[in-house]
């Protein structure tokens, strides 16, 4: 092998990955929308996530987008994981459409009569329109044609090196020399983190003769399994649904391997036979292509009856914190049979839900820098617990109630509003902190401080987790919240008005006030409709 022959592999290489990222960097500029609404409209049933993965990835030639925006989804509440297993698993039958592409086309048609026409012209579409769709297109056809032009060096620089290199020797026969070419597709996909990429090396060294069939199919095995190490790398310090997905993504991909070296020969002759079936030419690239499509096939039969255990075993995996906590600890749906107790757990996960908004609303008051990590992340943690308890409030509401649960059922969403209003209120407040600068009036900051601070002592007072549960007066403690605030609001005015305090600044503060008024009512409102959402669960449970 010369130096020659190593310059021209590697520049083929670099052409066909150029032309891979050109192509599926345009295809999804193109076809942005109509991939969003398949993802989110297209994958209610497993026939039809496969289904979708497989032709999102044939539009824009990388699983690995795919994969990543089907992660997305699932983060945004739009797809289960389930689902996106679905897709993934089509998504790796979708990127067997690049060997079709180099086997069908790269090994049967003069390249350069397409290839260059094509990048001229994309690149004539890119330029004449760079923000617009038809510049997305044309960087897709640009791209189509240095993937050929690169497959067509390739094949090249295999024809030059095919009497220097003769792995034939080291193919043999048995497992280990299968699982030799295996580790070598495998290193082949770590090294350039892209399958694709070992599949035209390893269907151009076949096609040239550097390497027999069968080893070649290990090899393409080993690409295959070794899309797992980009999988893993993208994932470091994700999200848990993302680390969930790439589980999924491992485990398919290992179970196919592991089959698929097992039954090599076996699968390698049931190829041959359907490829003679089919009428398809009889050449390497071609057989080897098929290969890889149904090796991938068969993954996916394997893996169907698998699929919804290991989902719900990888819903247990990877948990976080505000996952766990965001997890309704009362609401247990054998309780709906008996209404009385399906109200008390009720109550039980709204006191929950306070506990967390007052532990918002205080450390939103006690804070001086704005939102902090920890609201962040009881706001993590509030919002499924809300969902929660209004999907079993509908549950509730479709069973045969008494009328005071019945009546208690619309107290019991309005006391969710209200803690939900104190969280939302929470984070304007600690939101206007980076807005407001430093206030420079020191009895101005003091009686903030001391409203703040009342306010506050209140909510610790009320907590429905930590706090007393004896009755209080809620509407005198409203208008205590009242009293404070017009006190601040008017020090603030006359500060204001004497030029002590910047007008901008004197509004801001004002507005401030008003959110921990208002923050403050919706918690006392909230603490109040749950203690007689208590009182009537008991009643209830007493008489029943």
């Amino acid at each position: 092998m010369t130096f020659t022959s190593i310059g021209t592999l590697i520049g083929g290489l670099g052409l066909f990955l150029l032309g891979m990222t050109l192509m599926t960097d345009g295809l999804k500029l193109a076809a942005g929308d109509a991939l969003r609404r398949i993802l989110s409209r297209w994958t209610g049933t497993p026939v039809r996530g496969v289904l979708s993965g497989v032709l999102i990835t044939s539009m824009v030639q990388s699983s690995s987008a795919v994969t990543v925006a089907t992660i997305g989804f699932v983060n945004a509440g739009l797809l289960t994981l389930l689902g996106a297993m679905w897709v993934i698993f089509g998504a790796n039958i979708g990127t067997t459409m690049t060997g079709w592409l180099v086997a069908l086309i790269g090994f049967h048609v003069d390249i350069k009569l397409f290839a260059l026409p094509a990048i001229g012209v994309g690149m004539a579409l890119k330029l004449s329109g760079p923000q617009l769709r038809r510049g997305a297109i044309g960087e897709a056809l640009a791209g189509f044609g240095v993937f050929f032009l690169g497959i067509d060096i390739l094949k090249t620089a295999f024809e030059g090196i095919e009497a220097g290199i003769d792995l034939a020797d080291l193919a043999g026969e048995g497992f280990g020399a299968e699982l030799l070419f295996v580790l070598l597709g495998f290193a082949l996909t770590l090294m350039m983190q892209s399958s694709s990429a070992a599949l035209a090396i390893t269907l151009t060294a076949v096609a040239g003769g550097v390497i027999p069939l069968s080893a070649a199919a290990a090899v393409v095995i080993g690409a295959n399994v070794g899309t797992t190490s980009t999988a893993i790398l993208a994932v470091l310090g994700a999200t848990p649904n993302a680390k969930r997905a790439a589980a999924a993504h491992v485990a398919f991909n290992l179970l196919t391997g592991a089959v698929a070296i097992l039954i090599l020969p076996w699968l390698l002759g049931a190829i041959l036979w359907l490829r003679e079936g089919m009428g398809l030419d009889g050449s390497p690239a071609t057989t080897l292509a098929l290969f890889h499509t149904a090796f991938n096939l068969l993954g996916v039969a394997l893996i169907w009856p698998l699929a919804p255990p290991l989902a719900r075993f990888l819903e247990r995996q990877f948990r976080t914190f505000e996952e766990d906590e965001a997890k309704p600890r009362h609401l247990d749906t054998t309780l709906l049979a008996a209404p009385s107790l399906a109200l008390n757990a009720l109550a039980l996960e709204l006191r929950r839900v306070g506990g967390i908004a007052h532990r918002m609303a205080r450390g939103a008051l006690s804070s001086e820098r704005g939102p902090g990590p920890r609201l962040s992340s009881d706001r993590a943690i509030l919002e499924p617990l809300l969902a929660a308890v209004g999907q079993y409030v509908a549950q509730m509401q479709r069973g045969d109630l008494s009328d005071p649960v019945a009546q208690a059922l619309p107290e019991a969403m309005q006391v969710a509003q209200y803690f939900a209003t104190t969280a939302e209120h929470a984070q304007e407040i600690a939101q206007m902190l980076t807005t407001l600068g430093e206030v420079e009036h020191p009895q101005v900051v003091e009686a903030l401080a001391r409203f703040k601070g009342q306010t506050a002592a209140l909510l610790g007072r009320i907590d429905p987790q930590t706090g007393s549960d004896e009755p209080f007066d809620g509407d005198a403690e409203m208008a205590k919240l009242r009293q404070g605030y017009d006190e601040l609001k008017g020090m603030l005015l006359k500060a204001g008005a004497r030029d002590e305090l910047p007008v901008r600044q004197m509004v801001g503060l004002i507005d401030q006030a008003g959110l921990v008024r208002r923050m403050g009512k919706q918690a006392v409102k909230g603490v109040m409709g749950l203690q007689r959402l208590q009182k009537v669960g008991m009643a209830e449970g007493a008489s029943a």
